[in-house]
Formats: structure tokens, sequence, C-alpha cells
């Protein structure tokens, strides 16, 4: 964007210009810029306001300041600390099993065989909606005519039904499970794109050293991508933990809120309980937790040296 300065001699000042294809390229925006304000930053100014508010759809005409009171009532909360609780086991035990298989699976496209490129172009898991990957498992995870149970008892590995999402503990196990079959998908895309840009001079020089397959892996590939890693991983996180969408439609966050992450958590506040200011607060909350969070990863993974030989 070219802009031009002139001196204003009365005040002083230098008197910015916009160029007219500066104009133009701003002319061009502003209808992106206007989206974005109306549709995120609008909403997430106006959810900060609500935390502070009472503000109820059962009392509408008592909408006022509260301070911290919405705050204090969800901590309060037991399903807010169980909602914690479970949130840290959901991203933790679904984002390892994503992250190396994923890798792994990346690992594999890169070497050159017969209908690779089929392979590469495999994204349907993470084509779908989580709400329609919910359903999705919840008819194979049925306990009285879902495909898993009904394999399981033919291979002769158990003998009677499990209830997969009736009981507390398989219902967490089997979101976990739906969630780690989508999130592959996104390491390995990731992943493959950053390995094929690995130039193959260093493997071809580290080969006439000498070096073994993992050795190359360990002192070519993985700090080679390492700011790829980095940066997905932390998206990863991110998603996973505002990710109602599986939960919601395969569980309900149930048994018994067994199942319940902050996100889901949240959506119950405002699904039946109706108290759009306590649902803010929780969403207040997990900002708060993902930008430090962020920050922590970032300075522990060394992010702003990351991928330097």
């Amino acid at each position: 964007m070219k802009i031009q300065t002139e001196t204003v001699t009365e005040k002083g000042l230098p008197l910015f210009r916009i160029s007219k294809q500066g104009l133009f390229i701003f002319l061009c925006l502003l209808p992106a810029i206007i989206l974005v304000s109306i549709f995120t930053y609008y909403p997430l100014l106006k959810g900060v306001i609500m935390a502070f508010q009472n503000y109820s759809a059962y009392d509408l005409m008592n909408i006022r300041f509260i301070g911290l009171e919405n705050f204090k009532t969800i901590i309060a909360d037991i399903g807010f600390k169980e909602s914690l609780v479970n949130s840290f086991y959901w991203v933790f035990f679904s984002l390892i099993p994503q992250f190396l298989i994923g890798f792994i699976v990346a690992l594999m496209l890169r070497r050159k065989f017969k209908g690779r490129g089929v392979y590469q172009a495999f994204i349907f898991p993470w084509a779908m909606s989580g709400f329609l990957i919910g359903l999705i498992w919840r008819w194979m995870l049925n306990g009285q005519g879902g495909v898993i149970n009904d394999l399981l008892i033919k291979f002769g590995i158990i003998d009677s039904v499990i209830p997969f999402l009736a009981d507390p503990t398989w219902a967490m196990v089997s979101v976990i499970v739906a969630n780690v079959w989508y999130g592959i998908t996104f390491f390995a895309i990731m992943i493959l794109a950053a390995l094929q840009s690995i130039p193959e001079d260093l493997f071809e020089a580290a080969k006439i050293d000498g070096a073994g397959y993992f050795q190359q892996l360990f002192n070519i590939t993985i700090p080679y991508i390492l700011p790829t890693l980095i940066v997905t991983t932390l998206l990863r996180v991110i998603w996973i933990l505002n990710f109602p969408d599986l939960i919601y439609s395969l569980t309900n966050g149930g048994p018994a809120g067994s199942t319940h992450i902050l996100s889901t958590y949240m959506l119950e506040k405002i699904m039946f309980g109706q108290n759009y200011g306590q649902a803010a607060a929780v969403g207040v909350i997990i900002i708060f937790i993902l930008i430090f969070f962020s920050i922590f990863y970032l300075l522990a993974t060394k992010f702003n040296k990351a991928g330097d030989f």
C-alpha cells in the first residue's frame, strides 16, 4: 500500500494521504473487515460484557452488572470442576494418538508407492462435520444394534454387549476414540505437506555419511518440520478444547455429565439453564486458559528458534 505524506506548516504535523491504489485495496478488504467485526469481534466483546452481568432468559427485565458473581457461581459448581478435569483428559488423550498416528501416516505417504495419490487425497473424516461424526459413532456404539458390539461378539472378543454410551468410563473412552479418528487426518495432511518441503539433498548427504533411518528422522526430518509440528499441535489443542459438536451429538454430555467438557458445559448453561451470563463466564475462562497455555507452550517449545539448524 503506497502512502504519501506532506508537511502541514500550521501545526507542524505530517498529513497522511492514501493513494488510489491503497484506497482500492482498503475498499476490497472492507467487506471482510465488516463481516469479521460483526460475526467475530462484536460477539466476543458482547460475551465478555455478559460474563459480568445478570443475563438470564428467564429474567430479561433485570439485566444488570453483578461483577464476579457469575464466576463465583460457576467455580463453586461441582459440574464445572468435573468438566475442567474431563477437558484435560479429552485434550490429552485425543491429541497424543492423533499426533502419533497422523505422523506415522504422513511418513508412510511420503514414500513413493502405487496409488499414493489416492491415499493423499483421502481427507474424508476432516471434511465431515463434528455433529455428523457424533451421530455415526453413536449408531456404531449403540448397546443394542451397534456394529462395534456386533463385531466384537462375532470375533469372540467379548461375551456380552458393552454399554459404551451408558457407562461413564466407557462413554469418555468412546468420545475420545471418535475424536482421535476425526483428528488423525488433520495431522497427516499438515505433516505430509511439511515433509514434502524438505530438500532431498539433506537425506542423500546423510545416507552418504552412513546415517540410518532413525538418525535421519531425529536429526533431519523432525528438526526441519519442527515449526509445523509446534503450530499444528497448538491449533489442535485449541480446536479440541472448543469442540463440543462431537460430544453433544454422541453422548449429550452424559451419562450423568461424565463426558462434559468446558465447551459442552457452557452449551448446557445456554440450552437448558438459559443463563447467558454464566455461559459467557465459562467462555471467558476458556479464553484465559487457552491464552495462558499458548504463551507457556510457545515459550516451552522455543518456537522462535524452532527449525534452526
